[in-house]
Parts: C-alpha cells; sequence; structure tokens
C-alpha cells in the first residue's frame, strides 16, 4: 500500500513564542479573527499576549468568544458571518480543541456558503482563510490537523470535516497558559492525546513515519503519568511545568499521527458517551480504550503486543488498570444506551480504519466490558 506524510503547519514552540514571534502574523493578513471560549484565554493569559502580538505588529483583529464544548454548526455560522461582513484575512483560535475546531471551520464558511446538508460530505472548494492555533490544552493536537470537528444533531454524534485546506499555518505552542488547568481537565486532554496515538497505530492506514510519530507520543505520555496519578489523588491541579511541556508536545504528535491516520472505532463510539452523556471527550476515549485493544489482542496480538511494548506494560490488563486509576469513577450505561450507541457507531467512516472488520456485536461486547465494574 503506497503511504504518503503530509503536515503543512509551522510550529512555533518555547516560553512566550506567540511575542518572540508577532511577525509571522503579518504573513496571514491584515484583520483577524480571534476565536475563542469566553472565559479559559482571557484566564491564562493567552488571549492577552495574542491581542499585545497583533497590536505590535498593526494587525487589527475582532474578537469572537461564543465557542462552548463541542461547538454546534449553528457556532460556526454566526463566526464566519461575522468574518465576512467585517473583511477578515485570517483566523486565530485559541484554546483546547472546541475553539480550534470552530476556528477551523469558521476558515472554511467565511471564504465560501455552504449548505449545512454538505458540510459534513466534503462535497466543496478547498478553499479557507489562513488559520493560527494557539493550543491551551494537551489532548486533541487540533493546531496540527486538516480535520474540525462539529456536534452534528442530525447524525446524533459528532462529525469530522477534512480538508486539507483546513491545516492551520502555524501553531503556538507555549505550556505556560496549561498551568492552572484542573486537574480533570488535564487528565481528559492526556488521555485523548493517548487515544490519538495508540488509536494511529491500530489504523488500516498506519505507516513507518505516523507508527514513529505515534511510539514517541506514547512514550512520552507515560513517562508523565505518574505524575498525573500523584496529582489525580491529591486532588490537585499542580503539576510539573516539564510534565505540561512533555504533555503539550506528545499532544502534538498525536495530532500528526492522526493527520494521517484518521482515528478508529474507539472515536466513533466514544462520540455518542459525548453527545448523549456529556462525557468529555478525552474521558469518553478512555473509558473505552482498554477494552479495544483487548479485542486487537484476540484478532491481531502481534499488533496489540507492538504497542503494549512502547508503553512498557506487559497486558491489556495493566492497562486497564492505568486508565481506571487515571479515570475514577465510571459512569453509569443502560443495555439499552449501549445498543443504541453502538448501532450508531457501526455506522461511522471511522470504522473503516479499523485493521480487523469490526461488527456491532463487537461494538456492544466493548462497551460491556468497559463499564463493568
Amino acid at each position: 500500500m503506497t503511504s504518503k506524510y503530509y503536515m503543512p503547519t509551522r510550529v512555533i514552540s518555547g516560553s512566550d513564542c506567540i511575542s518572540n514571534s508577532s511577525e509571522l502574523f503579518k504573513t496571514l493578513g491584515k484583520t483577524a479573527l480571534i476565536v475563542t471560549g469566553a472565559h479559559s484565554a482571557k484566564d491564562n493569559g493567552s488571549e492577552k499576549d495574542v491581542r499585545m502580538a497583533l497590536e505590535s505588529v498593526g494587525i487589527s483583529y475582532l474578537l469572537f468568544d461564543k465557542v462552548k464544548s463541542n461547538p454546534s454548526v449553528a457556532c460556526v455560522k454566526e463566526g464566519a458571518e461575522v468574518a465576512r461582513q467585517n473583511g477578515v484575512d485570517f483566523i486565530i483560535a485559541i484554546g483546547g480543541g472546541s475553539p480550534m475546531d470552530a476556528g477551523k471551520a469558521i476558515a472554511l464558511l467565511a471564504t465560501q456558503d455552504i449548505d449545512e446538508a454538505e458540510l459534513f460530505s466534503g462535497n466543496y472548494k478547498a478553499s479557507a482563510l489562513s488559520v493560527a492555533c494557539v493550543p491551551t490544552t494537551a489532548g486533541t493536537g487540533s493546531e496540527v490537523t486538516q480535520y474540525s470537528i462539529l456536534t452534528n444533531d442530525k447524525a446524533q454524534t459528532k462529525t469530522s470535516i477534512a480538508s486539507e485546506c483546513l491545516f492551520p499555518a502555524v501553531a503556538f505552542l507555549d505550556p505556560k497558559y496549561m498551568g492552572n488547568l484542573p486537574v480533570g481537565t488535564t487528565v481528559n486532554t492526556t488521555v485523548d492525546a493517548f487515544s490519538h496515538a495508540v488509536e494511529g497505530m491500530l489504523s488500516v492506514r498506519a505507516s513507518f513515519v505516523s507508527n514513529t510519530l505515534a511510539a514517541e507520543s506514547i512514550s512520552q505520555i507515560m513517562e508523565c503519568i505518574p505524575e498525573l496519578l500523584k496529582a489525580v489523588a491529591a486532588g490537585t491541579h499542580a503539576i510539573d511545568p516539564r510534565c505540561r511541556k512533555t504533555l503539550l508536545q506528545a499532544s502534538m504528535l498525536g495530532g500528526m499521527v492522526i493527520a494521517q491516520t484518521g482515528t478508529t472505532a474507539v472515536h466513533a463510539m466514544g462520540y455518542s458517551l459525548t453527545y448523549f452523556k456529556d462525557i468529555d471527550h478525552g474521558r469518553a476515549n478512555g473509558l473505552l480504550l482498554a477494552e479495544y485493544l483487548r479485542l486487537v489482542e484476540r484478532e491481531q496480538p502481534e499488533l496489540s503486543g507492538r504497542i503494549l511494548k512502547v508503553m512498557k506494560l506487559s497486558s491489556v490488563n495493566q492497562f486497564r488498570k492505568l486508565m481506571d486509576g487515571l479515570l475514577g469513577v465510571k459512569e453509569a450505561i443502560s443495555a439499552e444506551e449501549i445498543r443504541q450507541y453502538s448501532a450508531l457507531a457501526i455506522k461511522t467512516k471511522n470504522i473503516a480504519n479499523c485493521t480487523f472488520k469490526l461488527k456491532e456485536e463487537d461494538l456492544i461486547r466493548i462497551f460491556e466490558a468497559s463499564f463493568a465494574g
């Protein structure tokens, strides 16, 4: 099978990298739309740093801070209308996966009028405004992917828009913005990044390059697991800054992986947990990942063994215990809900990315085992 690797995003990382690289914004345009949520970017200082950087190089800007978790099509359409009416040249998305995904969708819809029915089909031009991303969590890796994940009410799930025109032009990675993240958010986003790397290795589109990136992402996250478990036990957000930096790097690598491989059944199943149960996306993936890996162990033991070796674990049971320690008490899920979510997940395109054929019954068993005990 022919493989490819394409990741056109310029990545700038390090303390104060936004102010130190403010001239880069001039290459993107003269008027920016800052896309973010209502509070976190203000609280952690990232929005202020972006504003000051833009002002220092004479770029005008507007603020669209209406993005909530799991952004809707209505939200990004509203943001796109703001961009069009004000002659915006480029987007700066600040925050976790939701603002970055929203920013990319706004960049697409600002350049072309796409009906909601067509938005998830890919039947439109590869044209979008340039995007700069400032991740303030270490989880989605959206700053280096061509995906925008939105809530799709018609399908009762989350669905991705995918186009190479959505790759951000530049990403600024500064771990200082993560310093006061609650431990729950830190764990959930870490598990999301972990899931990206593992699912990348479990994808039919995996390659030498993506597996190399995935293995490094997994290794870096595993280095930080003891620190995270300690923080969970203590209920504190005080995590070693070196760990924050490592997690941000690992998240970026995970994003680079899924930009090539896509995700698998874990994401397809997790979307229902988020849509119907309001379970954080990363947590949803983590609740399912060990039991999916157990199924892989049964079908393709060499592949699961390779992944466990990268984790420096000897069994799926060890991995399950690690996930349980990070995620704590699980939500309740009924047999009826399991059947409903499995029926939805089996129809998604993520299923085709799996390295062996999955049946709806397989998904039901993964859900059942994941929430047992």
